[in-house]
C-alpha cells in the first residue's frame, strides 16, 4: 500500500535534524509541525484513536521547540508549545475548569533529571547543601479526570480537554468503583484529580467480550479507557472495568497538608486509591533509582505506565516556583522509552513458514510497548535463544532465554517486537534450557540446518501443511496476485475443506468449475453469501492474466523476492523463454547457468534456489498446473540505455516540494537507478531537499555528488 500524505510528510519530518534547519526553512517547517501535532491532539485526546505513537510524538513536539528556541520570532501565535489536549468533543457538556488542568514538561534521560533539580533549586537560589524534597509516582497511562466534591458530595467530573475547559462526565464517573460518591471530613470545596485507567487482565477480558459479540476491539488499555469513559450511555460505562488513581488537586477550600506527600496521604485517608509507589526522594540520583526500578517492576504492575512523574514535594515551595505558559516547574515527567518494557516469557513456539523455516516465536504476558499491546515476539533463531549473535559471538552477555524468564521487549514503528534483554537474576528455580526441535512440530519431517544457514528447515516441502499453507497465503497476498475477497483467513478455510480444498494455487483457479452442490454449499458459510461467492469467483477470473514479474514473486521461492522476480522477468521476457532456460539450465555449470548468474543483481544462492523449485518434480507439476489456468503477460522492459542515472544507485533525503517521494522513487528506478534508504560509498547521488540533516552531512564526508530538487529534476530531464 503506497503510503498517504500524511505519512510522508510525517517520515520527512521525523527526518530532520533541528541542528540543520536555516531561518528560511523555519516557517515553513513550525507550521507542517504544527498541523501533525495538531491532529496527533485530536487523534489522542477528543478521538481516543491515537495515529502516532508517543515517541514519535515527543520526537515531534522537540523538534518543535529547538526550532522556536533557534528562531524566536517564527515561533506561531498557535505553537504546539503553549497548547495542552485538544477541544473537547461536541457530544458532551463543558466544564471550565476553576484551576487549569495542566500537562507537564518532559525528561527523557538521567541528565534531564538533574538538570530539572538543578533548575529548581537554582530558582529558589538553593545551594546543593539545603535539603530539598520530591516525590516520585508512576506515570498512569490513561485519561486524566477531575472530580468536583462541594460539602462531601460529588457534583462534578470532567475530562482534561484543552487544559481550561473538559468534557461532563459524570453519568459515567459515577459507574467507577474508585470514585466515592460521598466524603466525610474533607473540605467544603474539594477537586481531586487522577486519572482512569483499565488493568491488563480487565482489558484482555473486555476485548475477548468484543469478539465474541464481533464488533471492534481495542488497540490497548488507555484506548479501552478514554472510549469506555467519554460514553453518551453511561450504562456501558458502567459495564466497563474503569480504575481510577488520585495524585493530585485543583481547586480547595482549605489545604489539604504541607506538603505533596501529605496531600496524598489525605486523600488516601478520604478513601481514594492512590499509587503504592510513591516515594520521597532527597535527589536526583535518588529519583533516577526510583525510575529505574519501577520500570523494572513495570510488566508486574498490571496496568500501563509510561513514565515517573518528579515533584517537589514541599507546597509552599511549589506555589513560589509557579507555572510556565503550560507546565508547572515544579513537577516533570520522566518518560520511558516507548519500545521498551519488561514482561515475562510464558512459552516458546514454533512456526514452520512457507520456505520450511522453523521459526521460533516468544509467548508473552502481554505488555503496552509503544501505545501496542504486545504478546508476542520474534526468537529469530536456536541460536538467539542460546544467546549466540549470527558471527557466533555472544548477545545479552551469553545468556540463554528460557520459559519463565523476565524478558525487556523492545519495538521501534510497527517492526516486530523483539527481546532484548534477559533478567538472569529473577529466572526462576526450576526453568530449562529451551531444546529447539530437530523434526517439523506439523508434518514430522526432519528439521535439518545446513552448514552456514542460521535456521533449521522442515525438509517436507509439500506434504507438510504448514507450508503449503503458507505458501499459499504468500501467492495471494498484496504484492503477489492480490485477489479481492480471498486472504489469509479464507486460504486457511479453503484449505482444510473437504467439500472445496485449495491445497495448491492451481486450484483457486478451479473453483469454478467444481460441482455446484459445493458452491451452494458455500453460500451457506460465515462470510459468504450468493453474492459474496459471485464476487470472489469473479475476482478469481480477473487474476487470470499476471504479468511474469508479479507470478514469479507469488511462487513464494526461497531468496527471488519483488526485486529478484522483476530481474528474471526482465531478462527472459516471457514464460516461454523462462520455462525453456531453467529447463536446460544445470547448477553451476553451463551456458544457461552461466546466462542465469550474469543478470546483475541475481547471485549463486538466488539462481541455485530458483532452479531447485523448478527442478523439483512436484513442485514443477504444481507450476505447470497453475500456468495452464493463466494468461502470463510478457515483460515490458524499458530501454534506459539513453538515461543519464541507469545503474547509479540514488538516495533521496530531506523535503521534496515538486513532486512526492514516492513519485520521485518511481521516476528514478523507471530511469534504471536504484534507489536506497541509506548513504554509503556506493550512492552515487544524494538528493537533499530542505532539512535533509545527517544524510547530507555523510554525503558530504563521502564525497557523493549531492543536488537539490532542481539539480536532479534538470539531470534527469524528460528521461
Amino acid at each position: 500500500m503506497a503510503p498517504t500524505t500524511a505519512q510522508t510528510d510525517l517520515n520527512d519530518l521525523l527526518e530532520i535534524d533541528a541542528a540543520d534547519v536555516g531561518k528560511d526553512d523555519a516557517a515553513s517547517l513550525l507550521l507542517r509541525l504544527a498541523a501533525v501535532l495538531g491532529d496527533a491532539n485530536t487523534a489522542y485526546h477528543t478521538n481516543d484513536a491515537p495515529e502516532i505513537d508517543d515517541a514519535t510524538y515527543d520526537r515531534l513536539k522537540r523538534l518543535n521547540a529547538a526550532i522556536e528556541a533557534a528562531y524566536p520570532d517564527q515561533k506561531l501565535a498557535n505553537s504546539p508549545s503553549d497548547q495542552v489536549g485538544a477541544a473537547v468533543a461536541d457530544k458532551f457538556g463543558k466544564i471550565t475548569h476553576a484551576v487549569p488542568m495542566l500537562s507537564l514538561g518532559n525528561a527523557f534521560s538521567d541528565d534531564d533529571v538533574v538538570d530539572f533539580e538543578k533548575s529548581v533549586r537554582k530558582f529558589l537560589n538553593l545551594d546543593q547543601t539545603t535539603p530539598l524534597a520530591f516525590t516520585a509516582e508512576p506515570k498512569i497511562d490513561g485519561l486524566s479526570l477531575s472530580l468536583r466534591y462541594e460539602d462531601g458530595v460529588l457534583k462534578q467530573a470532567a475530562t482534561r480537554g484543552d487544559g481550561a475547559v473538559g468534557e461532563n462526565v459524570l453519568a459515567n464517573a459515577l459507574t467507577i468503583t474508585d470514585v466515592p460518591h460521598r466524603i466525610s471530613g474533607a473540605p467544603a470545596v474539594l477537586e481531586v484529580r487522577g486519572e482512569v485507567y483499565m488493568s491488563h487482565a480487565d482489558f484482555a477480558a473486555l476485548n475477548a467480550r468484543q469478539v465474541e459479540k464481533d464488533e471492534k476491539t481495542f488497540a490497548n488499555p488507555r484506548n479501552a479507557a478514554a472510549g469506555s469513559l467519554r460514553q453518551l450511555d453511561s450504562k456501558i460505562t458502567a459495564a466497563r472495568p474503569l480504575k481510577f488513581f488520585a495524585y493530585a488537586w485543583g481547586e480547595l477550600s482549605e489545604p489539604l497538608a504541607d506538603t505533596q506527600s501529605g496531600a496524598i496521604a489525605r486523600l488516601k485517608a478520604l478513601g481514594f486509591s492512590t499509587n503504592p509507589l510513591t516515594r520521597t526522594c532527597d535527589t536526583a540520583a535518588d529519583m533516577i533509582a526510583h525510575y529505574e526500578q519501577i520500570g523494572h517492576d513495570r510488566a508486574d504492575l498490571g496496568y500501563d505506565i509510561d513514565g515517573v512523574v518528579y515533584k517537589v514535594d514541599d507546597l509552599e515551595l511549589q506555589r513560589r516556583l509557579g507555572f510556565r505558559s503550560t507546565t508547572p516547574r515544579w513537577a516533570i515527567a520522566h518518560k520511558f522509552p516507548a519500545e521498551l518494557a519488561w514482561t515475562t516469557l510464558d512459552a516458546i513456539d514454533i512456526q514452520v513458514g512457507r520456505t520450511g523455516a522453523l521459526s521460533p516465536v516468544a509467548r508473552l504476558t502481554p505488555v503496552t510497548v509503544g501505545g501496542v499491546v504486545v504478546s508476542n515476539a520474534t526468537l529469530h533463531n536456536e541460536d538467539y535463544i542460546a544467546g549466540l549473535g549470527g558471527d557466533g559471538e555472544a548477545i545479552r552477555e551469553g545468556g540463554d532465554l528460557r520459559v519463565g524468564d523476565l524478558v525487556q521487549i523492545y519495538r521501534a514503528g510497527d517492526v516486530i517486537p523483539k527481546i532484548k534483554d534477559v533478567d538472569l537474576t529473577k529466572r526462576p528455580d526450576d526453568a530449562v534450557p529451551y531444546v529447539f526441535p530437530e523434526v517439523c512440530p506439523e508434518c514430522g519431517s526432519a528439521a535439518v540446518r545446513e552448514a552456514g544457514d542460521a535456521v533449521r528447515r522442515c525438509t517436507g516441502g509439500l506434504i507438510c501443511p504448514a507450508q503449503a499453507v503458507e505458501k499459499l497465503k504468500h501467492f495471494v497476498s498484496r504484492g503477489a496476485f492480490d485477489i479481492d475477497g480471498l486472504g489469509a483467513k479464507q486460504i486457511e478455510m479453503f484449505y482444510h475443506d473437504d467439500a472445496l480444498p485449495i491445497k495448491e494455487p492451481a486450484d483457486i483457479f478451479t473453483l469454478r468449475a467444481r460441482n455446484d452442490a459445493a458452491l451452494a454449499k458455500l453460500e451457506n458459510r460465515d462470510g459468504f453469501g450468493k453474492t459474496s461467492v459471485k464476487n470472489l469467483l469473479d475476482a478469481i477470473d480477473d487474476k487470470r492474466e499476471i504479468p511474469l514479474s508479479k507470478l514469479l514473486f507469488s511462487l513464494g521461492i526461497r531468496h527471488v523476492g519483488d526485486s529478484g522476480a522483476q530481474l528474471l522477468a526482465n531478462h527472459y521476457g516471457s514464460w516461454d523463454a523462462l520455462a525453456q532456460a531453467v529447463d536446460r539450465a544445470v547448477i553451476g555449470e553451463g551456458t544457461a547457468w552461466d546466462d542465469l548468474l550474469g543478470i546483475d543483481g541475481v547471485g549463486a544462492v538466488m539462481a541455485t534456489s530458483f532452479l531447485e523449485a523448478f527442478h523439483n518434480d512436484a513442485e514443477r507439476a504444481s507450476i505447470d498446473r497453475l500456468i495452464a489456468e493463466l494468461r502470463v503477460q510478457d515483460a515490458v522492459v524499458r530501454d534506459t540505455s539513453g538515461s543519464p542515472v541507469a545503474g547509479k544507485t540514488v538516495v533521496f533525503s530531506g523535503t521534496l516540494e515538486k513532486m512526492t517521494r514516492a513519485e520521485a522513487k518511481a521516476r528514478a528506478e523507471a530511469l534504471g537507478a536504484k534507489v536506497s534508504g541509506s548513504v554509503s560509498a556506493k550512492t552515487d547521488i544524494l538528493i537533499a531537499g530542505p532539512g535533509a540533516g545527517s544524510k547530507a552531512t555523510k554525503a558530504a564526508s563521502l564525497g557523493v555528488e549531492t543536488l537539490d530538487e532542481d539539480g536532479w529534476l534538470a539531470l534527469i530531464g524528460d528521461a
